[in-house]
């Protein structure tokens, strides 16, 4: 049966304490070996990639809703906690509107050469410290056709929770890693066999048309912070800068709206099958 919690202090949440607050979080989920999955289509997603849950919480009126999920965890002997929404409230620092969440065991992560072999398109972001970024490009990398994606040590957290939400769960789909240390992680990807692109503006830049119109058989695109964009170590190491022409008096658009310009206009395009 659930376990019905009236106390927001009970110790066996500590798992969901101040999920708001991102900077106790971005420090505390990676030394403990855990994330955060919010909302039955995000706890779903993780489940189906094979990640393995350390308890559940939600509303009394979610139960239905996740009963299969539910039933598992119990077979299972994984808690699944049940409390009125001012209590979770409390405990978490925000509304639980999406009826759920989970605490994931997270997953070890790949090294680099192992990730990427066979890679046709690959995605680097650079050092981009805003989560809904990071969601947004990832979930644009799932529909894509991205083959994995690369975060550079200084990048915000894929599976932080705000990342996962805004990705609609494709974080789970497309494959990554941190690729570290970097810029010199330039040089591993070019011995890999990839040709390193950088996204920005300079005058020896070509446009993504252009590159687009001939591009090599295997391709690593960086993307860099929000309002500096990709560091000059970086666009030196790189093999070719490419920008996207702008019109308007714009210079350049927000990085996922760039990352899914430049994903559409590199993707693989397949032969449909012989009927």
């Amino acid at each position: 049966m659930p376990i019905v919690i009236t106390d927001h202090a009970d110790p066996r949440l500590e798992d969901y304490v101040s999920l708001t607050d991102v900077a106790l979080r971005r420090r505390a989920e990676p030394e403990r070996g855990l994330y955060i999955a919010e909302s039955e289509k995000v706890i779903r997603r993780a489940l189906t990639a094979g990640h393995r849950p350390r308890s559940f919480l939600m509303a009394q009126r979610w139960l239905a809703d996740l009963a299969d999920v539910v039933g598992d965890a119990e077979a299972q002997g994984i808690p699944v906690f049940v409390g009125e929404h001012d209590v979770i409230e409390r405990l978490t620092g925000f509304h639980l509107h999406r009826g759920a969440l989970a605490s994931m065991q997270r997953p070890e992560l790949p090294d680099v050469a192992g990730l990427i072999a066979g890679a046709r398109r690959v995605l680097v972001l650079e050092d981009i410290v805003d989560h809904t970024n990071v969601g947004a490009i990832f979930r644009s990398a799932a529909g894509l056709g991205v083959d994995a994606v690369l975060v550079t040590p200084r990048c915000a957290d894929p599976f932080y929770r705000r990342s996962i939400r805004v990705s609609m769960g494709t974080v789970f789909q497309v494959p990554w890693t941190r690729i570290d240390p970097w810029p010199r992680g330039v040089d591993l990807l070019r011995e890999l066999g990839l040709t390193v692109a950088a996204l920005a503006l300079s005058e020896d830049s070509v446009t993504l048309d252009e590159f687009a119109a001939h591009p090599p058989e295997k391709v690593a695109m960086i993307l860099g912070t929000e309002g500096d964009g990709i560091g000059a170590r970086t666009v030196a190491a790189a093999d070719v800068t490419v920008r996207i022409p702008m019109a308007g008096g714009v210079d350049s658009l927000n990085v996922a709206a760039a990352s899914a310009v430049a994903m559409w206009a590199l993707r693989v395009v397949t032969a449909p099958e012989a009927g």
